[in-house]
This record gives C-alpha cells, structure tokens and sequence, in this order.
C-alpha cells in the first residue's frame, strides 16, 4: 500500500517550482518571496464530489478546474499568482485516480505560473480545497467595494457558456431543432477549462473602481459588488457578450444562462464612464444612485447559485 508521503513524493512534488518559491513542498510550511512594496493576496476554494463536479468526470478536468476556478480570485482582486497549497480528501488510493489528477493540477500550475508549495491529503468523501495567493504592488489592490453611481458595469469575455455546458453534461438541453449542434469540446473547455483573466491586470490596476470574478451567475454577484459599493445597479440583458455556440440554444435561454448560470470565472468590473472600454470587454450596465437591482424582462428574486438557499 502506497503512503501519504509517497503519494505527495510521486504526483504532486513536481509542480513547486516558481520565481516566487523560496521553500516549497517537502517541509512544515512552504516559504514565498514578494517583489518589494507588494502585498499578498489569499483565497481558497473547496470543491466536493457531486457538487461541484460530477464524480465520473475526468480526474485531469478536475485537478485543472478547482485550480482554476480558485486562481479566478486572484484575477478579481488583480493580483498577480505566488503559489498555491492543495488539500486533498480522498475516499481511497486510486494511483490512476491520482495519476490523471496530478496532470491536471501540472497543467493548471504550469499554464497559470501557480506553483504548488504545499497541501494536505487525509481520507474521507472526495473533497478538494485549493489555497492560493498572489501578490498586488501596494495601493493596487481592487476590491468589490469600490463602485460609484455612475460607473459603468464591464465583463470579460461571454457568459453563460459554462451553465450550458452543465445542462450538455446533465443532458438537459432543450429538444429544440436548433438545439441540436453542440460543440462539446468548447463547452468542455469552458466548464472544466476555465481561464482566470490574469491578462487583464495592469488594466485593472489602472481603470477598475472594483472587481469581482463571475462564479456564482452576474446577477448574484454584480449584486454583491453593487452592495458592498452601497449603490445600485442596472443590467441591461440585450447587452450581454453570448457565445455564437450558447446563443445557438435560444436567446432567451442564453441570456438567463448568462444572468445566473456561474462557473463562467469571467470579471465584472465597476469602471468610470469616461474609461475607454478594450476589446475583450463589454459594457452590460451601470451603477446607480438608487441601491436597488435592475434588470428589464427579468425576475431578479432569482438572482443565481446559492449553496444554501436551496434553490437557484
């Protein structure tokens, strides 16, 4: 029988190397380096089996999604990656289980410079917690506290695409004629390959008012932002960046996927009217005086995924 510090030394040793990385796995604690004047930055995310993800899905899919989706965070706050410590609860030692996972959690180290430092593994229901930090030159911190009435309301990239994804997974598209072309591989890489917008740091650091990363449906968490801010908020659901494949199962449905889906890890961000506005972006609302929720054609009591509301 394989042990813990086998299992650590075979699968997961490999992936602590990093500009950051004074002491990684193999010790008490790990040790980071912060380029001077900057600030560290933390988040964790936990994932469980039948969750988050279906428990049959690809061991490699989901090593790079709980990664990528706890990197998310990161990006929201702009904050650049340091590091990242993974714990793993595991019902039993399966090495090809472990095998296929740790490819995944390579991929996400190495395509988002995420070193892994350290971690935990003990046993009991599939569970996976991720721990990441970053580092933000100080006074370069965004937050979601920051919006101002009148600020405009942005996101990156599409939405929705991820909660299309789920309903191709569970095997819930509408049976519509037009319903009918799926491009699994995008709604794969979507749902299980999301990508955490590290590309957009420097903007945010210079343009955003405030951030917050799109987990849990924009509806639900522009709302969070728009109440931390103290202000209100309109979106305007015509406005709304849909992928040709989402848009292609019917607006409506795109645009109620795109408000309340999540798992998309896209950025919603509060920036000032006069901010030119990138490709890659687009404007879905603004912030208002008001501190209420606005969004025409659209039951807003819904607002999105809560984990123990019950419903979405």
């Amino acid at each position: 029988m394989i042990s813990e510090s086998q299992i650590i030394q075979r699968y997961f040793s490999a992936f602590g190397r990093g500009d950051s990385v004074t002491l990684g796995i193999g010790d008490d604690a790990a040790a980071l380096r912060l380029p001077p004047g900057h600030e560290l930055v933390v988040s964790t995310d936990t994932q469980v089996a039948g969750r988050h993800f279906f428990p049959d899905a690809l061991p490699e899919d989901v090593g790079y999604r709980v990664i990528a989706a706890a990197a998310s965070d990161l990006a929201a706050m702009a904050a650049a990656p340091v590091g990242m410590t993974l714990a793993l609860t595991l019902p039993e030692v399966d090495e090809l289980w472990l095998h296929s996972f740790s490819q995944g959690v390579g991929d996400a180290a190495t395509a988002l410079k995420l070193p892994l430092v350290g971690g935990d593994l003990t046993r009991g229901p599939l569970t996976i917690s991720v721990t990441v930090m970053g580092s933000v030159p100080a006074q370069s911190l965004v937050c979601r506290d920051g919006a101002v009435a009148g600020d405009l309301l942005v996101v990156t990239g599409t939405l929705g695409d991820a909660a299309c994804a789920l309903a191709m997974l569970e095997g819930q598209l509408p049976d519509r004629s037009n319903c009918r072309e799926i491009d699994e591989a995008f709604f794969n890489t979507r749902f299980y390959r999301p990508s955490p917008r590290f590309e957009w740091l420097d903007w945010l650091r210079e343009h955003a008012h405030a951030c917050i990363d799109i987990s849990d449906g924009l509806l639900m968490d522009a709302t969070r932002m728009a109440e931390a801010s103290g202000v209100g908020l309109r979106i305007n659901p015509e406005a709304l960046p849909l992928s040709p494949n989402t848009h292609r199962q019917g607006e409506q449905q795109a645009i109620e996927w795109a408000l309340t889906g999540g798992d998309d890890y896209e950025l919603a961000i509060a920036v000032p009217p006069t901010c030119d506005i990138p490709q890659g972006m687009t404007v879905v609302g603004e912030f208002t005086v008001t501190t209420e929720l606005q969004c025409p054609g659209v039951d807003v009591s819904q607002l999105g995924f809560d984990h123990f509301s019950g419903e979405n």
